[in-house]
């Protein structure tokens, strides 16, 4: 009985069971410890007011407790924000250090365009000129204050993309110029001197935004209010620099939904803030997101023709099988190679020769001879393209002979075979090569940041400027952003809640473009497999 039991491979079925099992609880636990440390980071934690055996107070959000190292009890670490008060944002408190701990109602959060956050107690709000309902309690005044300086905060945005505008019509003249002086244009022909008139009416319109500008900021700077910590030490903060007010003990369950939904749109469609730990990721989520198609217009055309030809035309032999496993190998090779390789064959070779012949008028200073979206999106399209050719090489291999023989038999050539019967049914398999390719380049972080990725990018690679499609800009990257708050923050603790997020941001986007593809993937198999009976 034992011998047939291991004869019939019974204890390798519960081995291969056992593996499949581990490794799904594997997967499940890091798909939980990420959503359990990003799906809250924005849910608005209570204020604690602790009174300590010292005599002095504090007011923090409670973040989490631990046993006392050496001791007994447990300590908790409370975040305090008040940045520019305190120099630090945590702090630990013994329990044994706590006398009382309460709740007060009253406890605002201020969150900052810089500084981080503060907490304490709203005491009054300086902003005459405003119409600020009379007779009302200070928070109320606070919040109508805002609203008002809003409105005037959306004027001035106005005024900054004027600005911006104006500063690009300059930057393009500027080039023309310089293209006219290379080209040997006549500095007295008409065209040259109307260009120079051209640059000083936008000088002048230049110089009058700025001046809107910096009026409008005045003005801004002017409405302020009082705040004072647990301790009583006051500080007046500028209306301006405020993001948001409220008073999370006085928050209901639905108004606390309200405001989890709201910092969720902040975060999608919002831009970064605090050195990219606060505020939104939408440059970094449309980066990521442009990356990946950029990629995949490369890397899968290359991978489907190149495999084609390998299966298809290519006779077999001592070449093919070399080509065969330089690409096997070339999908081990670490990222990092093909980063440098990047840098050394696009950046410096390909993109400085675009420049010497296009761009000559603007050197020494690079327009392709440096990083960029279209560089980053060339080196992961080679390090992903051994995945699609081996996957699409398979999905090949895997029809039957038969087919092939049949539709050669019935008069139709190679090409007709392999566009209307090989290509259909090999589908599914090229669909997964995709998915891979998709998978692995969304992850990488090491080549990109030698080929064009940047900590915070000044423009998006598209907008409403000619070419509209700026493949020489660089852009920005869920996959560095992590590594950037995460590692190189000067405040990492602070930053660690926007890890997780950006974490768990990055594996669903992953996550909806394979969902995607693997819905198309199944369509094409259900489609093509019931086509072959």
């Amino acid at each position: 009985m034992r011998r047939n039991y291991w004869k019939i491979g019974e204890p390798w079925v519960w081995a291969t069971g056992a593996a499949l099992s581990v490794t799904l609880l594997i997967a499940v636990t890091l798909i939980a410890v990420i959503m359990v440390n990003g799906l809250g980071v924005f849910w608005p934690g209570k204020l604690q007011q602790l009174e300590l055996k010292d005599g002095s107070k504090l007011l923090g959000e409670l973040i989490q407790s631990e046993p006392v190292h050496r001791g007994e009890g447990l300590r908790r670490q409370y975040k305090i924000a008040n940045r520019d008060l305190y120099g630090l944002d945590f702090r630990w408190i013994d329990e044994t250090e706590i006398l009382r701990a309460d709740h007060p109602a009253a406890a605002i959060v201020l969150e900052r365009e810089e500084n981080g956050d503060f907490f304490g107690f709203l005491d009054a709000v300086q902003a005459s000129g405003l119409e600020l309902p009379a007779g009302a309690a200070p928070y109320a005044q606070l919040h109508a204050a805002l609203d008002q300086v809003s409105v005037m905060k959306a004027a001035g945005h106005a005024t900054d993309q004027q600005l911006s505008t104006a500063s690009y019509r300059l930057e393009q003249l500027r080039r023309d110029q310089l293209k006219a002086e290379y080209q040997g244009v006549d500095p007295r022909s008409s065209s040259y001197q109307e260009l120079l008139h051209e640059q000083e009416r936008l000088k002048v319109d230049f110089e009058h935004l700025m001046k809107q500008q910096r009026k409008e900021q005045t003005n801004l700077r002017q409405y302020q209010a009082t705040f004072s910590d647990a301790n009583g030490r006051t500080s007046n903060i500028v209306l301006a620099d405020i993001v948001q007010a409220y008073r999370p003990n006085q928050l209901a369950w639905h108004q606390q939904v309200i405001f989890y939904a709201a910092k969720l749109k902040e975060l999608i469609v919002g831009e970064p803030r605090e050195s990219n730990t606060e505020g939104g990721l939408f440059p970094a989520i449309f980066g990521t997101i442009m990356l990946i198609f950029t990629m995949s217009l490369f890397s899968f055309p290359l991978g489907v023709i190149a495999a084609i030809y390998l299966r298809e035309y290519a006779r077999e032999g001592v070449v093919v099988r070399v080509v065969r496993i330089a690409v096997n190998n070339l999908a081990g090779i670490p990222s990092i190679v093909y980063g440098i390789f990047g840098l050394g064959f696009f950046v410096y070779g390909i993109g400085s020769n675009i420049d010497k012949l296009f761009f000559p008028e603007l050197l020494p200073t690079p327009t392709f001879g440096t990083g960029g979206i279209l560089w980053a999106s060339l080196t992961l399209a080679l390090l992903t393209v051994p995945v699609v050719i081996v996957a699409t090489e398979e999905a090949l291999g895997a029809i039957p002979r038969e087919f092939r023989e049949g539709s050669l038999a019935l008069g139709a050539t190679r090409f007709q075979t392999l566009l209307r019967i090989l290509l259909p049914m090999a589908s599914p398999g090229i669909m997964t090569g995709l998915i891979l390719a998709m998978a692995r380049a969304a992850g990488e972080v090491a080549p990109l940041m030698i080929t064009g990725v940047v900590k915070l990018a000044p423009a998006l690679p598209i907008d409403g400027n000619f070419p509209f499609f700026h493949l020489d800009r660089k852009f920005m990257h869920l996959g560095f952003h992590i590594f950037d708050i995460g590692f190189q923050s000067p405040n990492v603790e602070a930053a660690k809640p926007m890890v997780f997020v950006t974490t768990l941001l990055l594996v669903l986007i992953v996550l909806a473009m394979s969902s995607l593809a693997i819905r198309l993937r199944n369509r094409m198999k259900k489609r093509y497999t019931f086509s072959t009976f």
